[in-house]
């Protein structure tokens, strides 16, 4: 990273800007500006997520929005109504009041003297949903978004739900937000009021996983602010990016597809990060590109900015398998157009565990091949969506092989390279109405070892895409699987592997009962969207990662982070216990002390189907002298044949003394899940 300290603009701030809402709600603002729109007004760039201006997010904020400043906009952070240092409290993610305030802000915005009318919306995660889902909904001064890590299907494509099964990440995006939507504001910012304030964030909350397991299929409640519903609303320019090791990869490509403004795509090998931060590297110089779009969409300056191919993609090498990198070999390749001219559909048959050739196929009948995974099938698949800390990619799959339908090609003769989105068709039967599939591709090595390449999930009572149907055991049926895109090659020498397992847990929450899935070998097919090999430098190249030289911190108790698998095999008890603890850190510039733990664990027994459990536990804690305060957030979910169980708890203290303590506990159907 190189710390810029030169920048066109000297950058003024307001830490503390109160936005007025027409219920009386203020909301808060960190506002960088260059000083020179006191009298020649600029645009204003907005990023609105729950994450804490004032210190959770200041390190990373104090990179990116004054180097954008320093180019010449105003740029806007503010804390979601609820959270941080705004008032009103914060209910559940995207509803339909966040995005009316963020429609009354913009309107703010455009009318301030230092904005001259032309505003933008940016942001990574829940900042780049608001900025899509707010460009839908076509504020007058809006002009165009940048969007890193997100998606356009909140139901399908979220870390909530897949291909109609229920992932883990349901459950510790829920803990995560339990304990952001419990945090007091800073009384150093709010005054007397803060704790008032405190007080109604505690009374109002509650373990939101119960409603998104009130919904465990395609309703109202996904549709709302899912853009892939009318992609037509979007009507501003969009830069889209992510990273092939984060779980939203998918909808990049799926806006360059559908979209119909100007547009442009980035997906790198990064894990749930900015580009200019990526891991696994390489990170680019992302701050530089995002000036140049909004020089353009914003200013109207002639730069080149749509020129060049729509899609840059980093085209990954084959690397041993491990649960972190710090880079991923590769190279920058780009595609003219979604869906691509240059990636053609390869369908390759699957014989008994082997995947032919494209030409093997001869149309004569196949066998019935079977598979009835134990629940330890999917221990090392890692997280849905890997923030590279504490390592969370998926292991060696020889691990997880074991356990699953296992289909071969023969050792590559030569070069493969593939980019895009994997599919497998099956012909199958089950034997229970309630049944999923995990397909996983991998790169073999020579020597044995297999990388994970993409995955898939599909809840098989979701085969037609609609509502869900029991499945009727012994019926043959077909279902097509759609796998993470990737662009991936393998080498000469080198095998690809495609698994089938009918468990995938803890990644996703198995079904009722074990399953013994049967594929019908011919008639199931692999789809490689297969990429012609060109030479190694396709002339993309991106500068050096930029930023600001971030605000000063002290790590005053050292961080934790662990990721641990165990088994017992007298009672055959197992769990993945994961710990992200963040220690204390001391933010020197507002002599405050922030301490952050999180502990996540999956267990089960045996192959009892009824017996995994889910719990995330939350401790936050914000400190200032005289002031001390904290608090502690439990989320468990529990499930038998028929429903699942959420027990949750919320503990705050201030100054040691018990103040707020609250108990929950939901009993909530399972609907063919």
């Amino acid at each position: 990273m190189r710390y810029v300290s030169q920048l066109p603009h000297s950058v003024k701030e307001e830490e503390h800007v109160l936005i007025p809402m027409p219920d009386g709600v203020r909301l808060s603002a960190h506002v960088w500006r260059p000083v020179s729109s006191d009298t020649e007004p600029v645009p204003a760039v907005l990023e609105a997520i729950p994450y804490r201006k004032r210190d959770l997010s200041s390190v990373r904020d104090s990179m990116h929005h004054p180097y954008l400043a320093g180019h010449g906009y105003a740029c806007v952070r503010l804390d979601l109504r609820g959270t941080g240092d705004s008032e009103g409290v914060l209910l559940d993610e995207y509803l339909e009041q966040e995005q009316r305030d963020a429609e009354e802000v913009l309107a703010w915005l455009a009318e301030q003297p230092w904005c001259d009318g032309a505003t933008g919306m940016m942001g990574i995660s829940w900042g780049a949903f608001a900025a899509l889902q707010t460009a839908a909904r076509r504020p007058p001064s809006l002009r165009a978004v940048v969007l890193a890590s997100f998606t356009d299907d909140r139901y399908d494509d979220d870390m909530h739900y897949m291909g109609g099964a229920m992932l883990s990440d349901n459950l510790a995006e829920a803990g995560t937000m339990f304990a952001y939507a419990t945090c007091p504001p800073d009384p150093a910012v709010v005054g007397e009021r803060w704790r008032d304030m405190w007080h109604e964030r505690l009374a109002a909350s509650g373990p939101w996983v119960v409603e998104w397991l009130r919904h465990q299929r395609r309703d109202a409640y996904w549709r709302h602010a899912s853009v892939c519903e009318d992609y037509g609303a979007v009507r501003v320019p969009v830069l889209a990016s992510s990273g092939w090791a984060d779980g939203y990869s998918n909808a990049v490509t799926r806006l360059l597809e559908h979209l119909d403004v100007p547009r442009k795509g980035l997906v790198g090998p990064w894990s749930h990060k900015f580009p200019h931060l990526g891991e696994p590297g390489p990170a680019i110089g992302y701050l530089q590109e995002v000036v140049r779009w909004w020089d353009h969409w914003l200013k109207g300056e002639e730069n080149g900015v749509m020129d060049g191919p729509m899609l840059k993609s980093w085209m990954q090498e084959s690397a041993p398998p491990s649960t972190s990198y710090e880079e991923r070999p590769g190279r920058w390749v780009g595609e003219p157009s979604l869906p691509s001219p240059q990636v053609e559909p390869r369908v390759h048959p699957l014989t008994a565990h082997r995947i032919e050739e494209a030409e093997a196929a001869d149309g004569a009948p196949g066998d019935w091949l079977t598979v009835s995974s134990p629940l330890s099938v999917g221990q090392y698949a890692g997280k849905w969506a890997s923030y590279n800390a504490p390592p969370d990619l998926p292991y060696d799959q020889r691990e997880e092989d074991g356990g699953s339908l296992v289909f071969d090609s023969a050792v590559l003769a030569e070069r493969l390279e593939i980019l895009g989105a994997p599919t497998v068709e099956l012909e199958f039967t089950v034997d229970r109405p309630v049944a999923q599939v995990a397909a996983r591709l991998s790169d073999v090595a020579p020597g044995g070892a297999s990388t994970r390449v993409s995955y898939g999930i599909l809840n098989l009572t979701h085969r037609e895409g609609g509502d869900p149907e029991p499945l009727e055991p012994g019926r043959t049926y077909r279902a097509t699987v759609r796998l993470n895109g990737i662009a991936q090659a393998f080498p000469a020498g080198h095998r690809l592997r495609l698994s089938l397992s009918t468990s995938y847990w803890p990644l996703a929450w198995p079904p009722p009962e074990p399953v013994m899935l049967a594929v019908k070998a011919r008639a199931s097919t692999l789809t490689l969207p297969v990429r012609p090999v060109r030479t190694p430098d396709e002339g993309i190249a991106f500068g050096e990662p930029e930023a600001v030289r971030p605000l000063a911190t002290e790590q005053r108790v050292p961080p934790e982070q662990s990721w641990r698998v165990s088994r017992d095999l007298v009672d055959y008890h197992a769990a993945l216990d994961i710990v992200k603890d963040s220690g204390t850190t001391h933010y020197t510039d507002i002599a405050l002390d922030v301490g952050r733990r999180a502990v996540e664990r999956y267990d089960w027994t045996a192959d009892d189907f009824t017996s995994p459990r889910g719990h995330s536990a939350w401790t936050m804690r914000f400190s200032r002298g005289d002031w001390d305060t904290r608090t502690e957030t439990t989320t468990t979910l529990t499930c038998d044949t028929h429903h699942f169980h959420v027990h949750a708890t919320l503990d705050a203290y201030e100054g040691g003394e018990r103040v707020f303590s609250r108990n929950w506990r939901e009993t909530v159907g399972r609907d063919l899940v």
